[in-house]
């Protein structure tokens, strides 16, 4: 079923269009939002394979001049490398201001492209058509854009809104199992931190690991219900000056893991899931919820199959260095956001590192 949430913003309105099918209807989108005749797709080749021909018939039909440049699929290719290569492109198809980004991807593609458009000529327009579930519920909605430092996970960013998100909920056919699982541990998220008829939802259901096994109302339900949350949220404090914070519930201690380990053996869903693991001890911890709201939440991160433990190649004081690189640190202090019960979070500087070495300390295993 077709649904439209609206991104009420201050300086910036759009909609995230969600509707099977929506792909084809590209062109016609972008047409209604007068746009300039110029629009380059930033995508990856896999993705570019299955799905680039249908959006780049879609723009021509429409009237639009396009061209697209392929950057490689994984976070270790989220750098400024990356992006120099994108502008190379809009360069050479004589891009102006009046032109678009179009990020057709995951969450990688998503950042990069849109940090391409708020920096080239400064600032192009950018429409975000995720084709991962990570993507579609979070990463394409809110502005964030940005790549990584080899010492830090997105530490070179910058807000810039997208002109439209358009999710095509039967792209996910085609994204690995893997893929799918490190979705959902944003979908969670937002159950834990803002949406507890979401969180109910996703304990009624049996599997949550394995799209074909899911069923078709509850994928609705989680990608409208996340990206409401996501607007929601972004439409109170748009560059994160308080309450967006929230939205990093389970990644300070991710960024970390992500980052020692190179971007390539945990991605970004499964070490969410792991850091999702240890906020919520960390707040049992210290009273701020219950234990029993803590196994709840551990119950569903399992039931995505997503891991819930630290790798065990990692060391604990690497990782606390790392934390305190992280950006969100203010005056020194690591910020943690930590639930207080299922649909609500606050954001804290107050966990000592021995709380947090504590809780790491008991969360260690092997990976393959």
């Amino acid at each position: 079923m077709p649904s439209v949430i609206h991104v009420n913003l201050p300086q910036d309105y759009y909609e995230v269009a969600i509707a099977p099918g929506s792909l084809a209807q590209l062109g016609n989108k972008l047409k209604k939002l007068k746009l300039g005749k110029k629009v380059l797709v930033v995508s990856n080749p896999e993705i570019f394979a299955h799905y680039g021909a249908t959006a780049v018939k879609s723009l021509e039909a429409a009237g639009f001049d396009v061209s697209s440049q392929m950057i490689p699929a994984g976070e270790e290719y989220k750098t400024l490398a990356s992006i120099e290569q994108i502008y190379d492109t809009a360069l050479a198809n004589y891009l102006e201001r009046s032109s678009t980004l179009v990020a057709l991807g995951g969450g990688v593609i998503g950042d990069m492209t849109g940090f391409a458009a708020a920096t080239w000529l400064r600032g192009i327009k950018v429409v975000q058509v995720p084709t991962s579930l990570l993507a579609m519920v979070d990463a394409s909605i809110g502005g964030k854009t940005g790549v990584n430092h080899p010492k830090g996970k997105n530490l070179i960013g910058a807000f810039h809104q997208p002109r439209l998100v358009l999710i095509d909920p039967q792209v996910l056919k085609t994204l690995p199992a893997r893929e799918f699982r490190a979705g959902m541990a944003e979908v969670i998220k937002y159950g834990v931190i803002w949406d507890a008829e979401l969180f109910a939802a996703l304990e009624k259901s049996e599997i949550l690991d394995n799209l074909d096994y899911l069923e078709p109302d509850l994928l609705q339900t989680i990608i409208t219900h996340s990206c409401q949350a996501k607007a929601d949220v972004v439409s109170k404090d748009e560059k994160e000056s308080g309450l967006r914070a929230i939205l990093n519930y389970g990644h300070t201690i991710a960024h970390a893991i992500e980052s020692l380990t190179g971007y390539s053996l945990i991605n970004h869903g499964e070490a969410v899931g792991i850091g999702m693991v240890l906020a919520g001890e960390i707040a049992a911890k210290i009273n701020l919820w219950s234990h029993e709201d803590a196994q709840r939440q551990n119950a569903l991160i399992e039931k995505a199959g997503l891991p819930t433990q630290v790798p065990l190649m990692l060391e604990i004081d690497a990782i606390l260095a790392a934390l305190k690189s992280d950006k969100k640190v203010r005056a020194g202090k690591i910020r943690f956001v930590l639930p207080t019960r299922i649909g609500e979070a606050i954001v804290t500087g107050d966990v000592s590192s021995e709380i947090i070495r504590e809780v790491l300390q008991q969360n260690f295993r092997s990976v393959a």
